[in-house]
Parts: C-alpha cells; sequence; structure tokens
C-alpha cells in the first residue's frame, strides 16, 4: 500500500491517471442524475423523512435538490421544495431512464453518420434538421421526420414489452 501511495504522490503520470480516473467518475455520476431530471424519485434525509416528487433541479457543487410536485411522509402535498444536500441520505427512482443512446444507435443504423446524440440536452439530431426526445420529434417535418418517426414508434412499442 505504502509503495502505491508513494508512486502516485511522485509519479505525475499516475497522479494524471488517477485525476482523470475520477473526472470521468465524476462526470459519469452527474450525467446519471441529470438523466433523472423531470423524473419522478424518492429522497430520504439523513433524520428518515421521505419526500417524493419529481426532481426539478439540483446543485452539483453541494448536492441540493429541488423537487416539485412533492408529497411528504405525512401524505401532505407540497409545490416545491429545497434539500440541503448535506440531509440527503439517499435519492432513489423506480422508474428507468429514457434509453437516448439505444435510439440513437437504432437510428444510426438507418441514418448512417448522420446522427449526433446530446445526452446532456436529452436530445437526438437527425441530419442537422430533424430533433426529438424521449417525447417523440420536437423539431422537423417532411418525409425524413416521419421515418425518424416510425423508427420511435416501433423503439417504443419495444420498449413496452419489456
Amino acid at each position: 500500500m505504502k509503495s502505491l501511495y508513494f508512486g502516485i504522490a511522485f509519479n505525475p503520470r499516475l497522479r494524471r491517471q488517477k485525476r482523470d480516473l475520477s473526472s470521468i467518475a465524476e462526470r459519469s455520476f452527474h450525467q446519471e442524475l441529470r438523466m433523472l431530471l423531470q423524473r419522478s424519485v424518492t429522497v430520504v434525509t439523513t433524520d428518515g423523512k421521505m419526500y417524493a416528487g419529481t426532481l426539478a433541479g439540483y446543485n452539483a457543487d453541494n448536492m441540493s435538490i429541488c423537487l416539485a410536485d412533492v408529497k411528504d411522509e405525512k401524505g401532505a402535498l407540497l409545490n416545491r421544495i429545497f434539500i440541503n444536500g448535506s440531509i440527503v441520505a439517499r435519492l432513489y427512482t423506480v422508474e428507468k431512464p429514457f434509453d437516448l443512446k439505444a435510439l440513437s444507435e437504432r437510428l444510426d443504423k438507418v441514418f448512417p453518420r448522420m446522427v449526433k446524440l446530446y445526452e446532456e440536452a436529452g436530445i437526438i439530431v437527425v441530419m442537422d434538421k430533424i430533433r426529438l426526445n424521449e417525447n417523440g420529434i420536437v423539431e422537423g417535418s417532411g418525409p425524413v421526420a416521419e421515418r425518424v418517426q416510425r423508427i420511435y414508434d416501433e423503439f417504443m412499442r419495444e420498449k413496452s414489452k419489456t
């Protein structure tokens, strides 16, 4: 253990690799959290209180969160609640996030090298003119848009079967 620590502490290449891995892990964590935005989640605080609502936002610096349309453990309904990140013990969802990557891969088979996935924005762009998200086409029309919509509909039918 000492030699590993010594190697990381004094070897710039190993320190850089460690830093790169931690930044990749942090980006992945925040990407997972972003995928929960506008989804139903449940938050349990360190004092055991439970809140269920829609994740409206979060602060990446301190992990504070904002829930909308909230129901607490007593059944009280709240429009919005902001919870300090220092008291968030758990945040979870039973709803599976929409798999934009799988849909973009499906579209790429039909429109090779003409599909761009913007996961952070939750958008797929086809041929630089058709935009769709997890709810379908949000921008674009014409025969290509109709084809994209058919692929989307087929993808959703397959997803609902599983």
